[in-house]
């Protein structure tokens, strides 16, 4: 394998960091390929091999997320994570007004309209998780860059990096919608319900993500757990949100017939907007602190019949 060390070489370097360097190139060449072609069953068991037969009978909630990954194969999945088609899923069971409105969609992000868009809106790529670009104000916002962003996203498979099976047959599109505001004038607090068999059993608080990223976790009547769960826990309190009672039974009608899903909404002085709909949080690799609340979660998802899992 051929590595270009011209780039390592700037004046008077430390060997010992050269080598480091240069393996670290390595390192990932090697993982890059290996996402691409192992098979699905090997990446999802790497870490935890010896625990391979709780992936059969998962217990706790992180099991049973891998569990999806590697047998859930029904076509619903398909259409909640693609971030173009899950508006349908959505207004089919809510109607359309809780949708962000939707401005464009594209496989070319070199013909988003720029000049016809709000001075605020959102870009994200429908075939992934985290790809998204907010704009506060397009005219201090350099569209050549935006434009190389959504290139990136496009020209990547989340699939591949992940071997999350409901990204695997998404068409890569770019997405521009509406930028929601709760008054604040930054991106609005993320309220992410889990929802077994149709009923909320908890939700998740993310507060900044896109600064100083912090999460807290509450029963669906706001009493805070004592659970950490992969962030920092926000600082002070978190007041109730207006529309909780609104956001719970959007939430409850969008898991209805599904064993599991989590739905995220975002909530305004005027109006709740759906956000997302995600499969497999964290990939099922999240850390819950104490470790027993992830066996309590588990129990709280019962999975279908393994046979009805292949149904595409």
């Amino acid at each position: 394998m051929l590595v270009d060390c011209a780039r390592y070489s700037t004046g008077e370097q430390d060997p010992n960091r050269q080598v480091q360097e240069l393996e670290k190139v390595r390192k990932e060449r090697i993982r890059k390929y290996a996402r691409k072609f192992l098979p699905q069953w090997v990446f999802v068991i790497r870490y935890h091999w010896i625990k391979w037969i709780r992936l059969i009978r998962p217990r706790t909630f992180n099991e049973k997320v891998r569990h999806r990954v590697l047998f859930d194969r029904r076509a619903v999945l398909t259409q909640v994570a693609d971030k173009a088609a899950v508006r349908d899923y959505v207004e089919a069971r809510l109607g359309r007004h809780l949708l962000p409105e939707r401005y464009y969609i594209t496989i070319d992000p070199e013909t988003i309209p720029f000049d016809k868009l709000p001075d605020r809106f959102v870009v994200k790529a429908t075939h992934g998780s985290g790809w998204v670009q907010i704009v506060t104000d397009k005219s201090t916002r350099d569209r050549a860059t935006l434009i190389e962003t959504c290139r990136g996203w496009l020209r990547q498979s989340y699939y591949e990096a992940t071997r999350e099976w409901v990204y695997k047959n998404i068409e890569p599109r770019i997405i521009v919608e509406q930028f929601v505001d709760d008054g604040t004038g930054n991106a609005p607090d993320d309220y992410k319900f889990f929802v077994f068999d149709g009923a909320v059993e908890m939700i998740q608080v993310d507060t900044a993500r896109f600064s100083d990223h912090r999460r807290r976790l509450y029963t669906p009547t706001w009493e805070k757990l004592p659970v950490w769960y992969d962030c920092k826990d926000i600082s002070g309190e978190v007041p109730r949100p207006r529309h909780l009672q609104q956001m719970i039974a959007a939430a409850e009608a969008l898991g209805r017939g599904l064993d599991f899903i989590r739905a995220d909404f975002y909530d305004t002085p005027d109006q709740v907007y759906f956000g997302e709909l995600t499969t497999t949080p964290s990939g099922g690799w999240g850390v819950f602190r104490p470790e027993e609340f992830n066996h309590y979660l588990g129990s709280c998802w019962k999975l279908p019949n393994i046979r009805t899992l292949r149904k595409r």
